[in-house]
């Protein structure tokens, strides 16, 4: 079922499996409170969106084990549009 979590490529991006438990878990519950993926993505199934902000470098844990958003992509995302709203 989430087949990355048996690959060491995820643990060693985040650091051992500590840090990707811990991540998994800040980022899920930040995501059950109402935070949008940084991802795009057709799934509902949050843990694979969470694994996979992980695999495209998009969330990581800073030294206080907080969940950070990597801001070099930021400029990757698209434009807002006022007259979308």
């Amino acid at each position: 079922m989430y087949n990355h979590l048996k690959e060491e490529e995820i643990v060693n991006k985040v650091g051992g499996r500590f840090k990707l438990s811990t991540l998994i878990q800040k980022r899920l519950v930040q995501i059950n409170q109402g935070a949008r993926p940084l991802i795009d993505t057709n799934s509902d199934d949050k843990m694979e969106i969470v694994l996979q902000e992980i695999l495209h470098d998009k969330i990581f844990l800073d030294t206080s084990n907080e969940v950070q958003v990597n801001h070099l992509d930021m400029f990757d995302t698209p434009e807002l549009e006022l007259d979308d709203m």
